[in-house]
C-alpha cells in the first residue's frame, strides 16, 4: 500500500525539522569549508574583523561578570555562559573565526581545496580577527566601561591579561588544544541545527565549559591582553594604587603576550583541526576501499 500524500508531506517536514545526523554534519562541514575558502578576500577580511569584534564583546561581558568575584566556581561558570555571546554572534549573525575555521581541514583532507588555499584563508581570518579584537578593546577602553562603578572590572581585566602573559608556554599550548576541541565541537553541533534556537543551545555548553575550565582561546586573548596594556599604560593613575592592579600591571609583558599567542594558536590548530576536523573526516568522509570502483 502506497503512503498517502499527507504521510509523505509529514515525513518530508520531519526531515526538514530534525537535526542533522553526524554523517550529514560532516558533509555539511566539508561544504562550508569549501565555501569559506572560495570567498573573495574583501568579504573574508570584513567577516573576520566582525568575528574578532564579536569575541571581544563576549570577553567584555565575561570580564564584567567576573569583576570583584572569586574567579573559581559558580561565578566562573556564569562568566563562561555569557562569554558564549561571542560565538553565538559569529554562528548566528555571520562572521569568520580562525578557531572555528580550523574545521576547513575536512575540505582539504577530501581534496576539495588546496593546502595553500586553506592556509591563505586562515591567515586572512587570523589577521582580521586580530584587528576586530583590538578595535573592540580600544572601544571598550575609550568608553570607560572597565571603570564604571568602583573600577573592579578594570582590575579584573588587568589580572586576566597578566595571567595569560604569565602562562608557561607548554601550559598555554595544551590549554589551547583543549579549548579548540570544545570550540570546534560547538561549531560542529551548530552545523547540525535546524533553527536559531538550536544553534544557540549547541554553542552554550561547549563554550562555557572551556571558559570555566580555564582553557586558552587565541582570538579571545587578542582582546583580553591588549585591553590589559591599554589599562596599564593609558588608564587613570588611580587604577595603579590598588595592590592587585599594580601586581598585574607588573606581570604584563609584550614578550609574554607573543609567546602566549603563538603557543595558543598552534594548540588551537591541533585541537580543532586534528582532534575534531581530521577525526570526523576519518570517520565519515574518508574513501573506503569498498566505495571505490572495481579495478579490472
Amino acid at each position: 500500500m502506497e503512503p498517502s500524500r499527507e504521510g509523505l508531506f509529514e515525513s518530508q517536514k520531519s526531515r526538514l525539522l530534525d537535526a542533522l545526523l553526524p554523517a550529514d554534519i560532516a558533509r555539511r562541514a566539508e561544504e562550508v569549508g569549501v565555501g569559506k575558502v572560495r570567498l573573495d578576500v574583501v568579504s573574508l577580511a570584513a567577516l573576520s574583523v566582525l568575528g574578532g569584534a564579536f569575541i571581544g564583546l563576549g570577553g567584555m561581558f565575561a570580564s564584567s561578570v567576573l569583576a570583584g568575584a572569586d574567579p573559581a566556581g559558580p561565578v566562573r561558570a556564569l562568566a563562561g555562559l555569557v562569554f558564549a555571546l561571542g560565538l553565538v554572534l559569529v554562528v548566528v549573525g555571520g562572521a569568520e573565526l580562525f578557531t572555528g575555521n580550523n574545521l576547513m581541514v575536512m575540505a582539504w583532507a577530501s581534496g576539495r581545496v588546496r593546502l595553500t588555499e586553506m592556509l591563505r584563508a586562515w591567515a586572512i581570518v587570523y589577521l582580521g580577527n586580530f584587528v576586530g579584537s583590538l578595535g573592540t578593546a580600544l572601544l571598550v577602553f575609550l568608553a570607560g566601561q572597565p571603570f564604571l562603578g568602583d573600577g573592579t572590572t578594570a582590575i579584573t581585566a588587568l589580572q586576566i591579561a597578566a595571567a595569560k602573559t604569565s602562562l608557561p608556554v607548554a601550559n598555554a599550548f595544551f590549554l589551547g588544544i583543549l579549548c579548540n576541541v570544545l570550540v570546534c565541537l560547538a561549531v560542529w553541533l551548530s552545523y547540525g541545527a535546524r533553527s536559531t534556537a538550536d544553534k544557540i543551545l549547541a554553542v552554550l555548553f561547549p563554550v562555557s565549559a572551556f571558559v570555566t575550565a580555564g582553557f586558552e582561546h587565541s582570538v579571545a586573548n587578542m582582546y583580553f591582553v591588549p585591553l590589559g596594556f591599554l589599562l596599564r599604560d593609558l588608564g587613570p593613575e588611580t587604577l595603579l594604587t590598588d595592590p592587585a592592579a599594580v601586581a598585574a600591571a607588573e606581570a604584563l609583558s609584550w614578550v609574554g603576550f607573543i609567546k602566549n599567542l603563538t603557543a595558543v594558536t598552534f594548540g588551537n590548530v591541533i585541537g580543532g583541526g586534528i582532534l575534531v576536523g581530521a577525526v570526523y573526516w576519518f570517520i565519515y568522509l574518508r574513501r573506503r576501499k569498498a566505495d571505490l570502483p572495481e579495478q579490472f
